[in-house]
């Protein structure tokens, strides 16, 4: 059943489970596309996560107990939803000073860094959500084999367009910051373009990506396309129609 949570006195937390979890996440979704269809003019937002989606409220518009308890019976009765998004592949350059972590990450999962990158290419990611900063995607499935904690000591900046690893997940920084996650290698695309009003991140919740290995030279022809706007994002894309390669 869903848990009711408040997250101060202007916004309730509706959880639906306690794990990254397929099923949980269209649990999510189900009902955030309900609270969509439904007139609750209190409401300001709502955050869809993993587990759990957060629904902003004006509390002089309405009695936080009663709109949650409507939270609740909302969230009973809304299916489940698992969003069709894209199908992505990414270019990424993997190991060397792109890579930092993918070396000691091979060592400590008894693999050669080639099969990690093999591993990598082979699995399919699915977005379930964006955060942490504009663009920043959590993505799931990183298979158990490649399976580590974040670094004990985080970087005080990883690299824009580092992929990064950690527990069962998988991300791209989309620009300069701090972070603790395992640096395998980076994409030459960016992943957020502000000046894009229509569709600023490249990835949206229910996307699916796989990486495609490139070498350094590939990497820097498409990083200057990138940079002098000739790069087309549909590029990337893979149509429906087509199948993964498995």
């Amino acid at each position: 059943m869903p848990r009711l949570l408040p997250l101060g006195d202007a916004a309730w937390t509706v959880e639906f489970g306690d794990a990254i979890d397929p099923a949980v996440h269209a649990r999510v979704m189900g009902f955030a596309q309900a609270l969509g269809k439904t007139a609750l003019p209190a409401v300001i937002e709502w955050v869809p996560t993993f587990r759990s989606c957060t629904v902003h409220f004006d509390p002089l518009a309405a009695g936080a107990e009663t709109l949650g308890a409507h939270l609740l019976e909302i969230a009973a009765a809304a299916p489940a939803h698992a969003a069709a998004g894209r199908r992505w592949r990414i270019p990424v350059l993997f190991g060397g000073e792109d890579g930092p972590d993918l070396a000691d990450l091979a060592q400590a999962c008894g693999l050669t860094q080639q099969a990690v990158v093999e591993t990598m290419t082979a699995t399919v990611f699915p977005v379930y959500m964006l955060g942490f900063m504009p663009g920043f995607p959590y993505m799931g499935g990183l298979p158990e084999a490649l399976a580590m904690p974040r670094l004990a000591t985080p970087r005080t900046v990883v690299p824009a367009r580092s992929l990064a690893v950690t527990g069962g997940l998988c991300a791209i920084y989309p620009v300069a910051s701090p972070g603790g996650w395992r640096l395998l290698g980076r994409t030459p695309l960016e992943l957020f373009d502000p000046n894009d009003t229509a569709a600023p991140a490249l990835f949206a919740p229910g996307d699916e990506v796989m990486w495609q290995a490139i070498d350094a030279a590939e990497f820097a022809r498409l990083e200057t396309e990138q940079a002098e706007g000739r790069l087309d994002r549909a590029a990337f894309l893979v149509t429906p129609e087509a199948p993964w390669p498995r």
